[in-house]
């Protein structure tokens, strides 16, 4: 946690060179650190960054500004600065302004110094490669040397010049090149900050950044300190509101590898504030760093901040939205520019508005037209062809509706109030499943056949009657390792048994909607294309050990949709007639606002 007192600023390359009094700045790296361990990609990879940087600025012909990531320091008494994170870039910089020191020279510069507490910094100032193998400090540094000449050898003197003069542009609007200056207090213990940074190679996140900088302008603009403090706190409990991850899910499909979920809030902030951030390294950071550095007010901004995030947390409390906008944002990935839209679009008209326009949204995305063109008639028949043509091949649109189909249905009944689990749906893998086994996938290697036969046997074996008595037998048999092959059937003959008895040897639609279900791949591989009644157990075994299931693929094995109910053990041509035509109805109604839309 960064301190409240830190100071905090994006500072230009050229400003590294020079302390508070115009003298060269000094840097001192402690003896809890490693020496320098920078390999010569690393360094070219540096130089390729800056450069096409450059190259880019110039052809958009825009003022911008590359940045590198945080340089953290601590002022010592003497006037230099202790390094606690940033040796490596800030050493490369150093290594690069040596090796064309004349261009330095020419453009009126000079280098600042690195002094060590445990190593020779004379090597440093003046490199030999000549003693590269003397230890292993001196050879990286040397690596580094020859990475530099390697990148410029092919390069005129020209690009040098233009690469140091990018780097060391004095206008601090200009292009060039800068780091996150964070500048410990005083009373800052460096060895923690060092270990918190590095134990784990974990960085500061551009939210703690962020965070310091609020916190900073805060105490600036309350000497009281209760903005800070109350900031201090509000950012707390958004944080802990977003590592939830029945919140996190409903708002992401993946988590995005950032310790503080925070940062997504900020990312939307700027998006909204019209800062398109383009994926540039800490764009976030400097957005709020211009903010906070103007005469604008941290509670004003914070307020901002906030806003957002209640607007997020709304949309989760409200049962009509967190489904609706569930399924947005599920099909969209929870992109950056789909909810600086949707938050647009919420600020900008009436709940009832706003939701009707969700409704037409969701047509748009899955059938493509425009649902305020459609009467209820044409709209209907639209849902119904839809249903009737859609099949695996198709898996995507597939997935879809299918997960449409179930959150309209926990939407038909205002009175409930079970809510669909996007965090468990997004963060194991679902697959399209078949309700009833496949007939043109019947398994064709011996292990894939024993493994199906096994399936069906487990479920047989429970079974009282003297049929299935039999066929058990026949599995059983076949199975055996010490039965002569000769004396037992084939699988093919057994297979044809076990689906002629389950009522599954037909010419049904294998792949039609009509036998299509959402399920969990891990559930789906341990009996992949078994027989109705086989799914059917295992899945509501899974249901009462409280796995999650959704609740349309609980019905299908429920048989919830059949008009008539024969035996609960088969998947007829009827039942899934009865299933595709339940589909389409409720999708219907979702559709013309009949099933629980906020009014």
């Amino acid at each position: 946690m960064p301190s409240e007192s830190a100071a905090i600023e994006l500072r230009s390359i050229n400003r590294l060179l020079v302390d508070e009094d115009g003298s060269p700045a000094r840097y001192w790296i402690p003896a809890y650190q490693r020496g320098y361990r920078w390999d010569r990609l690393q360094v070219t990879q540096l130089l390729d960054d800056i450069w096409d940087f450059i190259q880019a600025s110039e052809e958009k012909r825009r003022t911008s500004f590359y940045c590198l990531q945080p340089l953290v320091v601590r002022k010592l008494e003497d006037g230099g600065y202790e390094v606690v994170d940033g040796q490596q870039r800030l050493t490369t910089i150093f290594i690069l302004l040596s090796h064309r020191n004349e261009i330095l020279t020419l453009l009126g510069k000079q280098r600042f110094s690195i002094d060590y507490e445990t190593r020779d910094r004379a090597f440093l100032d003046e490199i030999d490669l000549d003693r590269s193998n003397e230890n292993v400090d001196f050879y990286h540094i040397c690596q580094a040397w020859l990475a530099i000449e390697e990148w410029l050898a092919g390069r005129d003197r020209m690009h040098a010049l233009k690469l140091l003069q990018h780097l060391l542009n004095d206008d601090e609007a200009g292009r060039n090149v800068k780091v996150i200056w964070y500048e410990l207090a005083p009373n800052d213990d460096p060895v923690a900050a060092f270990t918190r940074l590095n134990i784990g190679k974990i960085p500061l996140t551009e939210a703690e950044l962020v965070r310091a900088l609020f916190l900073r302008r805060a105490a600036q603009d309350d000497a009281t300190g209760n903005l800070s403090l109350r900031i201090a706190y509000e950012w707390d409990q958004i944080e802990k509101r977003l590592q939830d991850n029945s919140v996190w899910y409903f708002l992401q499909n993946a988590d995005l590898d950032d310790a503080n979920r925070i940062g997504l809030v900020f990312r939307l902030a700027a998006r909204m504030e019209g800062h398109a951030l383009n994926g540039e390294d800490y764009a976030v950071f400097s957005h709020f760093s211009d903010l906070l550095s103007a005469e604008l007010s941290a509670e004003i901004e914070w307020r901002k901040v906030k806003d957002i995030f209640m607007a997020l947390e709304e949309w989760y409390e409200d049962r009509y939205l967190f489904h609706v906008l569930g399924f947005v944002l599920n099909q969209t990935g929870g992109g950056l520019s789909t909810i600086t839209e949707l938050l647009a679009d919420s600020q900008a008209f009436s709940k009832h508005d706003f939701s009707q326009g969700l409704r037409n949204r969701v047509y748009r995305m899955v059938l493509g037209s425009d649902l305020s063109a459609a009467s209820p008639d044409e709209l209907e028949e639209e849902i119904t062809n839809l249903c009737r043509t859609v099949d695996y091949a198709n898996a995507p649109k597939v997935r879809s509706l299918l997960l449409l189909f179930n959150l309209a249905t926990l939407l038909e009944d205002p009175r409930s109030n079970i809510r669909f689990q996007f965090d468990s749906f997004k963060r194991e893998s679902w697959d399209i499943e078949h309700i009833r086994s496949v007939s043109d996938e019947r398994p064709s290697r011996p292990r894939e056949q024993d493994e199906w036969l096994r399936h069906c046997l487990m479920f047989l074996r429970t079974a009282k009657e003297e049929d299935e008595q039999a066929l058990a037998e026949s599995i059983e048999a076949y199975l055996d390792p010490d039965s002569e092959p000769g004396s037992r059937a084939s699988f093919e003959e057994i297979d044809g048994k076990i689906l002629s008895f389950f009522n599954e040897a037909m010419d049904g639609p294998d792949h039609d909607l009509a036998n299509l279900t959402l399920l969990d791949s891990r559930t789906n591989r341990g009996y992949r294309n078994a027989v109705f009644a086989v799914k059917r157990s295992v899945l509501l075994e899974n249901d009462r050990s409280g796995i999650f299931v959704p609740l349309c693929t609980r019905n299908v094995f429920l048989k919830c949709y059949s008009r008539t109910v024969g035996n609960v053990m088969f998947w007829t041509d009827q039942d899934g007639q009865d299933y595709l035509d339940a589909i389409s109805r409720t999708l219907t109604r979702f559709f013309l606002g009949q099933a629980g839309a906020s009014r």
